[in-house]
């Protein structure tokens, strides 16, 4: 879509730049999908040159303006990132959650997508479920928040007026954690209906991830001494998830995305939490593929 109302287009990642009617602009895909009548300015943000995905012993920093493109080459199952950190086994199912052409994955960013803050938006599944901080830029200094907090509801989010995300860091004891996936949707093409992300943490503990049927994300954390039955798990989702929290369009009724979030998180906590002892004996972290 044309968005005849755009009378500039500044390359800058300085949030002091900003005024109203701009945008920042990284991959653009929903930009200029949905269009816009008042914008008046694009802040290029593809001009800083930001390093796609950064690695160092404690984990992995990506930069908002990493294409899914980018981040589908890190999950490679059989890639030396996969090996080195397990949980990175729900990168390629995360990724083809957006249903989308490769015309959008070599466009759309990750950064872009949890800025959206769309229910269904695999981005903020993603770096949610494996603890990701954003680092936020704004004029008055740079922040951080977990992406789990930054996502406030369907559209809404925590980001100050002319904030930016500059990247989002994915620490140690998630990525080494053993993941599991689980999506539905009511069309084999569809939007998620309901996406949920379990992790086993390399110290037993059990964390579950519940998004897209949810307005914002939800997470469950339980301790290696305190790993849930069935029934516990349910409790908990009870008194996490209030009935008015689970997201209600086109995509899937409340009351159906409640009971498949949990049935889902039944089956990952079957999946992950059968071994109370955490890591199987017979293979070491590196080998599990939870997706």
């Amino acid at each position: 879509m044309d968005l005849n109302t755009i009378e500039a287009l500044v390359p800058t990642a300085d949030p002091a730049e900003w005024r109203d009617g701009d945008a920042w602009l990284a991959g653009g895909t929903v930009l200029f999908s949905y269009g816009s009548q008042t914008l008046k300015r694009l802040l290029d943000l593809t001009s800083a040159g930001w390093e796609p995905i950064e690695e160092d012993a404690d984990g992995l920093t990506l930069a908002a303006t990493c294409t899914v493109a980018r981040l589908w080459g890190l999950g490679d199952p059989g890639g030396a990132a996969v090996a080195r950190w397990p949980g990175l086994a729900v990168v390629r199912p995360c990724c083809d959650a957006f249903v989308a052409s490769f015309k959008i994955w070599n466009l759309s960013t990750v950064g872009g997508n949890i800025a959206t803050s769309l229910p269904a938006g695999p981005m903020t599944s993603l770096c949610a479920g494996l603890d990701g901080v954003a680092t936020l830029w704004g004029a008055h200094g740079a922040r951080e928040l977990a992406v789990a907090e930054l996502v406030t509801g369907d559209g809404r989010n925590a980001l100050a007026p002319g904030e930016l995300i500059r990247s989002i860091r994915l620490p140690g004891h998630a990525l080494r954690a053993r993941t599991a996936f689980r999506r539905l949707s009511l069309s084999n093409l569809g939007r998620s209906g309901v996406l949920l992300i379990g992790r086993r943490d390399p110290d037993g503990g059990f964390v579950l991830t519940v998004t897209a049927s949810t307005k914002r994300p939800v997470q469950l954390r339980f301790g290696h001494a305190e790993l849930p039955d069935a029934v516990a798990l349910a409790e908990a989702l009870d008194a996490a998830i209030p009935t008015d929290l689970y997201h209600d369009d086109i995509h899937g009724l409340p009351v159906w995305r409640r009971d498949m979030t949990y049935r889902l998180g039944e089956e990952l906590r079957l999946e992950l939490c059968a071994d109370p002892g955490g890591w199987p004996a017979a293979q070491p972290p590196h080998e599990q593929r939870g997706a």
